[in-house]
């Protein structure tokens, strides 16, 4: 599989790295890696974009019960984004692109009291540069629009992550034709996404004018849309007990950790204080038995 990565002029300085170890985790939403839904309806209902309109944006929401696997983990923050896509298309696309990040308590997109579904405010901006790509050297095969973010964004455990995406083409009439683009999605994982398509005016500019936050199709705007397969990156600090930095906690941990009190092994300072007693010891042995078999 190729991939076409998103590279962004940095907004602020680049992640270093501190005494404070950094390690990287991914999560699925939906089979990422075996999907083989393809999603050929209407392009309103695309999410994160279409490439058949010039200027589209999407929201999506991406709830607890969807972000499984980070938990236990210490000093989140969100660093990439995936998306599957398969093309037939002969067309080089140009976006300039932006992405906002925000958690909120939200589950679900809002309905006004006139019954029009509402759109989120967009949140902090963490990325933003220039697209790239001709589809004609991927034809026929699995692609993924992937997104790095300049800032790694802090997020909390327990919060929806909002994800909004802005996708403008430099000129008008840089679109694909027909159903030759189409995202892979969630089946199932309805009315998480909401999509703005327009030929002529920015998702951004919209969200600026007196129809936001409203979502109709008048507006073209999808209201009901299903999540887009995603692979999410994020880096964090700290996973007390997870010693040997593999980024599970398992018996393997222990050895590694008794090997690091007789001088035997190394491992990962800042997993080793599982009991967070500010030193290592024997003491964090017992700790991480306890988790251990808790577990089971």
């Amino acid at each position: 599989m190729k991939k076409y990565y998103m590279f962004f002029a940095a907004i602020a300085a680049a992640m270093t790295m501190t005494a404070q170890a950094q390690f990287l985790g991914w999560i699925e939403v939906g089979d990422y890696y075996n999907a083989t839904e393809i999603y050929n309806g209407s392009y309103f209902d695309m999410a994160p974009t279409n490439f058949y309109i010039a200027h589209t944006g999407a929201q999506m929401l991406y709830t607890p019960d969807l972000l499984t696997g980070m938990e236990g983990r210490e000093g989140l923050k969100i660093k990439y984004l995936n998306f599957k896509f398969y093309s037939e298309s002969y067309e080089e696309i140009v976006r300039n692109a932006k992405v906002y990040l925000q958690e909120i308590d939200a589950t679900e997109f809002a309905t006004s009291e006139d019954g029009i579904k509402q759109f989120f405010d967009f949140g902090e901006l963490v990325a933003e540069g220039r697209y790239d790509i001709d589809l004609l050297e991927c034809y026929g095969e699995d692609q993924v629009l992937a997104l790095e973010m300049e800032e790694p964004f802090d997020f909390t455990l327990g919060k929806s992550l909002l994800v909004t995406i802005v996708l403008d083409a430099e000129d008008d009439d840089n679109c694909t034709m027909g159903s030759d683009y189409a995202p892979f999605y969630t089946s199932g994982i309805r009315g998480k996404a909401m999509t703005y398509t327009n030929n002529w005016t920015s998702f951004v500019d919209y969200s600026m004018g007196w129809d936001f936050p409203d979502a109709t199709a008048t507006l073209g705007c999808g209201t009901n849309v299903e999540l887009p397969v995603t692979e999410l990156g994020y880096t964090y600090e700290r996973m007390p007990g997870d010693v040997n930095g593999d980024g599970y906690i398992s018996i393997s941990d222990v050895a590694t950790l008794i090997d690091m009190l007789l001088g035997a092994a190394t491992g990962y300072p800042v997993n080793s204080d599982v009991n967070n007693d500010g030193s290592i010891s024997i003491g964090d042995v017992t700790v991480l038995i306890d988790i251990l078999l808790s577990a089971k």
